[in-house]
């Protein structure tokens, strides 16, 4: 029998001087969650349907300039972002969470276990790489990720999309349509540079080797973004690091393969 996932409730916290959009779903161990760059809370949606019957309190920031909130400025770095992150589990009352970041949430993710290791009980991270100092994709993959213009031109990101997201991305069309919610939610051109700017020149290649919770590294075979030797070097600089691959994933297996991403992750974290 299938359960289905408890709806979110939505508030806004004042965090770190930015206002936020904060989505809170289901009862159970809190899983934090740091979606990629530019885009809104709404795309884990599928995960969070299927981790929430788990057993999961699934919390979803939209960071300053995606989603439902406004860019601020000056931008914040990454310590900005943990500190975000951290005012917001302090309003909802948690000492210490699981993490889990994709993409650039995955930087995101890396630096709040290094900042905040006494709140980091086990880290997720998935399709996500040591920032600067990595293999980085294709040029004209770096070309389509470096302005917002996918979320904001239909056919502009209809045109790509396939291509730089790869796996399923690529050919099934429920998945495609489930994208265009980035449509609906576009990052301000603020806040997109401001992410870009967070990311420049960080990389956590040189502290890595510090972080002593239990991690999981995930990654696609198909994945245009994140090249996969990105993974195997994070799991190798991590001490207590596991590596799992999706075969056929693509930078967003998270939410075309969700049902076994969310069994990885649950058995992992349990």
């Amino acid at each position: 029998m299938t359960i289905s996932a408890p709806p979110a409730s939505i508030r806004r916290v004042r965090a770190n001087g930015a206002d936020v959009r904060v989505s809170v779903r289901g009862e159970g161990a809190p899983l934090l969650l740091l979606m990629g760059i530019g885009a809104p809370l709404e795309l884990w949606n599928r995960l969070e349907s299927e981790l929430a019957p788990r057993g999961r309190q699934l919390i979803a920031i939209d960071l300053p300039g995606t989603g439902a909130s406004p860019a601020v400025l000056p931008p914040k770095r990454m310590r900005g972002l943990v500190r975000i992150a951290t005012d917001v589990l302090d309003h909802l009352g948690h000492t210490q969470v699981d993490v889990l970041g994709v993409s650039f949430g995955g930087g995101v993710a890396q630096e709040f276990a290094r900042r905040a290791p006494e709140r980091t009980r086990r880290l997720v991270l998935a399709a996500t790489s040591t920032g600067g100092i990595s293999v980085p994709a294709r040029p004209s993959v770096l070309i389509h990720l470096a302005t917002p213009l996918r979320y904001l031109r239909e056919p502009y990101g209809n045109r790509i999309i396939g291509d730089l997201y790869g796996g399923r991305v690529r050919t099934d069309p429920d998945v495609r349509n489930e994208l265009k919610v980035r449509l609906l939610l576009p990052p301000t051109a603020v806040g997109y540079l401001g992410q870009l700017t967070a990311a420049a020149g960080w990389t956590s290649v040189h502290w890595l080797h510090r972080i002593k919770v239990p991690t999981l590294v995930m990654f696609g075979d198909d994945d245009p973004i994140i090249p996969s030797v990105n993974a195997r070097i994070l799991a190798a600089l991590i001490p207590d690091a596991r590596l799992h691959i999706m075969r056929g994933g693509g930078h967003l297996f998270l939410l075309d393969s969700a049902a076994e991403s969310a069994e990885v992750i649950h058995e992992f974290l349990s």
